[in-house]
């Protein structure tokens, strides 16, 4: 097969280049041609010339929503093989999924929705949470972008102002613990890392100079990931599922289904699973 794996909107070789030297190698290694291409210039010709796309590197797809809802629907119009499929994608890409997987029971860290124009989202979250201290983002966002630890009383930052957000409380376990992250493909469990924030910052991701290492995954944190992996629209093929571990057991943080670094430096099998739950869905 001819692959297409979507790449950054914005090429930086510290985070990117690797992981894509990594993927591609897994596929060609199996004897399928890859070729890669930067998400936002997918154009049709690029579609009708591959027999499957893979987003798995097409950081960036948040800072331009209409255009990518405009690719995935490109990709369903011309039925051209997605894993993971189109409708996850959609449904991945605007985080009230929290409220949906919650309202389904599974632990989720809790959640308000709102606007950033509503001079009291922040105060009604304060009393709602009974907390002094949030952590607001957008509904389309990724990789930290636009997220920001605030008081009730500050005001929120211009470059969200204008956006559909989500409210969270700060997690102080997320200082001391760490954000863990579990990898699944083809719903079964694979690897585990934490991701730990620099000193003074709460963000995890390497671009605010967050750091990693492997570890295995607890019997409860397994089970709140397949909880919330039960609880997607269709099963996906990979899914890292981001969590934080509390006094009162593991909450759920996110669910990775887009774009997500797989740490598969980490895999015990070096992305032989990843790569075959993915050929296994192109069949």
């Amino acid at each position: 097969m001819r692959l297409a794996i979507l790449t950054p909107s914005e090429w930086d070789a510290q985070f990117y280049a690797a992981e894509l030297a990594r993927q591609r190698g897994l596929f060609e290694a199996a004897g399928h041609e890859v070729v890669a291409c930067r998400w936002n210039a997918a154009d049709d010709a690029l579609l009708r010339g591959v027999d499957a796309v893979l987003p798995l590197i097409a950081w960036g797809y948040h800072l331009d929503g209409g255009r990518w809802f405009d690719l995935l629907d490109r990709i369903a119009f011309r039925k051209v093989p997605c894993v993971n499929d189109v409708a996850i994608l959609r449904w991945n890409s605007d985080k009230a999924y929290l409220g949906e997987l919650a309202d389904k029971g599974v632990a989720v860290v809790p959640t308000l929705e709102g606007e950033g124009q509503d001079e009291r989202l922040l105060a009604r979250a304060a009393a709602q949470f009974a907390t002094d201290r949030l952590v607001v983002k957008p509904r389309l966002s990724a990789s930290g972008e636009g997220t920001y630890a605030l008081r009730p009383d500050e005001p929120l930052p211009a470059d969200v102002r204008d956006e559909r957000l989500v409210v969270q409380p700060f997690l102080p376990d997320i200082l001391s613990a760490g954000e863990m992250s579990l990898l699944y493909f083809d719903g079964r469990y694979s690897h585990a890392a934490v991701k730990r924030a620099r000193a003074g910052e709460f963000r995890v991701q390497p671009e605010f100079g967050g750091s990693e290492e492997p570890v295995e995954a607890p019997a409860a944190a397994r089970a709140l990931a397949e909880a919330a992996l039960g609880c997607a629209p269709l099963a996906p093929a990979y899914a890292r599922v981001d969590l934080v571990m509390t006094d009162d057991g593991p909450l759920l943080m996110e669910l990775e289904l887009i774009e997500p670094d797989l740490f598969l430096r980490h895999a015990p099998d070096e992305g032989a699973g990843f790569r075959d739950a993915v050929l296994a869905r192109l069949g």
